[in-house]
């Protein structure tokens, strides 16, 4: 089954949706379903795994909504105040939805340093195991310490890794991530998405071989075994049309086997997120 991981739909609201600045015009619009398929199908991918792009349980019954409606949405990352104190009670109301394989906080606008590792956000993610529910981790690269001392916490709980760890690919940085991100993938339940990377390099001058050595970092730490690709449609647009970022993607992968392909372009995904 061929998977695009990672994606995102939205009905824009320049309140709620804030965080589409003046600089991102191109998105500031409603991106729904019938928008994304004929791209999916032009690419030959048998579904995708919606995102959720804002933090209230609207958001998850919406995703849940469209999933309901259109068969090629294969699982929903939704999400849900993991800090509440009725947290179990929720966990155990969004078990009722096939389509709802887990769940994510935008952790890389949080200005706490140690946000995760804050008693009420680890006891939602505890709970987290006893409904099967995944967890997105969605960070920046200077947030990848907290995440490292965050998983060490919970061996069994699945995890995987948004956008790489959002490294400056714009600017180069690299020495730093390295090391962390290899720390981090010690751990075997966590994996990584190949999502998110033209978004942090130079949107309007960026080439495929700036990704090299990022993808060689990622490829080396996870394995094969341990990574899938996302497109973030439609944020990935700010930088590059769907084809032109696939492309990018598929031209390094070119050399592996069919197999190891297969695995990166659904295979994993489906695992990690029990997909049918």
């Amino acid at each position: 089954m061929r998977i695009d991981s990672h994606q995102h739909f939205w009905q824009y609201d320049p309140v709620r949706d804030a965080w589409i600045n003046d600089d991102m015009k191109g998105i500031q619009r409603d991106f729904l379903p019938a928008d994304l398929a004929p791209i999916l199908q032009k690419h030959q991918f048998d579904g995708c795994v919606a995102v959720q792009a804002s933090q209230s349980e609207e958001e998850t019954n919406f995703l849940l909504a469209l999933a309901k409606e259109n068969a090629f949405i294969k699982g929903v990352v939704g999400w849900v105040d993991l800090m509440s104190d009725t947290i179990d009670e929720r966990l155990d109301y969004f078990s009722a939805f096939p389509t709802l394989k887990g769940f994510r906080h935008v952790v890389q606008g949080e200005s706490d340093p140690e946000f995760m590792l804050k008693p009420k956000f680890r006891a939602g993610i505890a709970a987290l195991e006893a409904y099967n529910f995944t967890y997105d981790i969605l960070i920046y690269h200077h947030q990848l310490e907290q995440a490292i001392r965050f998983v060490k916490l919970f061996p069994d709980q699945p995890f995987v890794l948004d956008h790489i760890a959002k490294p400056d690919i714009k600017n180069g940085e690299l020495d730093e991530w390295k090391i962390a991100i290899q720390k981090l993938a010690l751990h075997e339940n966590v994996y990584c998405k190949i999502s998110g990377m033209v978004t942090e390099a130079d949107w309007q001058h960026w080439k495929p071989s700036d990704f090299t050595v990022y993808l060689d970092t990622v490829v080396k730490a996870f394995g094969v075994e341990r990574l899938m690709f996302g497109s973030d449609w439609p944020v990935c647009l700010v930088a590059a049309q769907y084809d032109a970022m696939l492309d990018l993607v598929s031209s390094y992968f070119g050399a592996f086997s069919k197999l190891e392909q297969k695995r990166i372009f659904g295979d994993n995904a489906a695992k990690f997120y029990k997909l049918s």
